[in-house]
């Protein structure tokens, strides 16, 4: 049964990044994305889709590159205006939509903020930064601690 749930959960990242992929090269081809992309990338993402592309539209998105270990996480302004500190190769965002939609309940695949870092870096509109290892962390571990507090 285990095998299962591991083999449906491996699908179904690999059809996100395909469609993903897709919408890269569509992106690439045209400077938009078709509705019939769009439709597709609502289907597997659900509603944070649209909120996710309006913090693309907002040059929401920053990678931070630590120097010289080469970390990278990434940094997304949330449309209160809060940034949140995301770490997509861990599949982690501090936000409590990821907690309990995500998470919890599992009505997504993921929330907007790591919709936005996946569709930002596909269509080529991530802002880039270079930091100091030590800033990085600090970054980290502030953003620990935040997470850490009760509310």
């Amino acid at each position: 049964m285990v095998d299962r749930a591991l083999d449906a959960s491996h699908l179904s990242e690999l059809v996100h990044l395909e469609l993903l992929q897709h919408a890269k090269s569509v992106y690439e081809e045209q400077g938009t994305l078709t509705d019939d992309v769009l439709s597709a990338l609502h289907f597997m993402f659900g509603p944070p889709l649209l909120q996710a592309l309006d913090l693309v539209d907002h040059q929401s998105v920053t990678l931070i590159k630590s120097e010289p270990a080469g970390r990278i996480v990434y940094q997304v302004v949330g449309s209160s205006g809060s940034p949140y500190l995301c770490l997509p190769s861990a599949g982690y965002c501090p936000c409590l939509f990821f907690s309990f939609a995500v998470l919890k309940r599992k009505e997504v695949p993921m929330c907007k903020h790591m919709l936005a870092i996946l569709l930002a870096s596909a269509m080529g509109l991530v802002k880039e930064t270079t930091e100091s290892d030590d800033h990085v962390t600090n970054l980290l571990l502030s953003a620990a601690k935040t997470d850490a507090e009760p509310t």
